[in-house]
C-alpha cells in the first residue's frame, strides 16, 4: 500500500520541521514537500508529482492560506487541504471550509489528533478540531438562546475585552478585577492574538460591532459593576 504523501505549508520553520518529523514517524505517511511561503507553495503544489494531503497554515508571510486553499481546491480538487492554525474562531473555520478545506485543526492538537486528521482527510472525510465541533453542537442545542459574543475567548478574556471597550486602561482594569497589571496585559495580548487584532483601538471597534458593549461602553461598565 502506497504511503500518504503530504506537503507542509507553514512559514514558521520550527513548527514545520517538527510537524514533518512527526508525520514522517507515522506508518504509511511521508512528507514529500515543504513550503515556507505562499509563493513557494504555489510552485510546490503546481508540480506534477503526486500529493495526497496538504497541511496548510493560515497566516503566511506573503499571502493567505485561505486564498491558497481556494486556488488549490479549484486547480487540484484531488488534493485535500487540512488547515492547521493557531486560530480557532468560527470566522476562520468558516472561511477555510468555504474555500474548500477538508479539515481544520489548531496547532495545539495532540500527535494522535494530527495523525487521525491526516488519515481522515486523505480518505475523503471532513474533520474538525474538537473545540470547533463542541461550539457547533452547543449552538444547535442552544436553540434560540442568545449567542455569547466571541465564543473563542474565555469568560475572563471577554470581561477584560469589555472593560477595554469601556475605555479603561490596564491599571484601571487591574484594580477593577483585582489582578496584577502584568496579568491584565497578558490577557489583553491574548485577546488581540485570538481575534487577530492589531491594537486596543481595533479591539474596541470589534467589541462594539459584536454587541459585547454599547457604543458608549455602558454595558461593559454595568457588567463590571455586578
Amino acid at each position: 500500500m502506497s504511503p500518504i504523501r503530504v506537503a507542509l505549508v507553514d512559514d514558521h520553520p520550527v513548527f514545520r520541521i517538527g510537524m514533518a518529523a512527526l508525520l514522517d514517524s507515522l506508518e504509511g505517511v511521508s512528507v514529500v514537500a515543504q513550503a515556507a511561503s505562499a509563493a513557494e507553495a504555489r510552485a510546490v503544489l503546481g508540480a506534477p508529482e503526486g500529493l495526497d494531503v496538504v497541511v496548510m497554515d493560515l497566516d503566511l508571510g506573503d499571502g493567505s492560506g485561505v486564498e491558497l486553499t481556494r486556488d488549490l481546491a479549484r486547480d487540484r480538487p484531488d488534493v485535500p487541504v487540512l488547515v492547521m492554525s493557531m486560530h480557532e474562531d468560527d470566522d476562520s473555520v468558516a472561511a477555510c471550509l468555504r474555500a474548500g478545506a477538508r479539515g481544520y485543526l489548531v496547532k495545539s492538537a495532540s500527535p494522535h489528533e494530527v495523525e487521525r486528521a491526516v488519515r481522515a482527510v486523505a480518505n475523503g472525510e471532513l474533520i474538525l478540531a474538537p473545540g470547533v465541533v463542541a461550539r457547533a453542537v452547543a449552538n444547535v442545542l442552544g436553540g434560540s438562546r442568545t449567542a455569547v459574543p466571541f465564543p473563542q475567548l474565555t469568560d475572563r478574556e471577554r470581561e477584560v475585552l469589555a472593560l477595554v471597550a469601556a475605555g479603561l486602561d490596564n491599571t484601571a482594569i487591574s484594580r477593577r478585577l483585582s489582578l496584577s497589571t502584568k496579568t491584565v496585559r497578558n490577557y489583553v495580548a491574548g485577546v488581540l492574538a485570538k481575534l487577530s487584532l492589531r491594537d486596543r483601538a481595533a479591539a474596541i471597534v470589534r467589541a462594539r460591532e459584536e454587541g459585547l458593549v454599547d457604543d458608549d461602553g455602558s454595558s461593559a461598565r454595568a457588567a463590571a459593576s455586578r
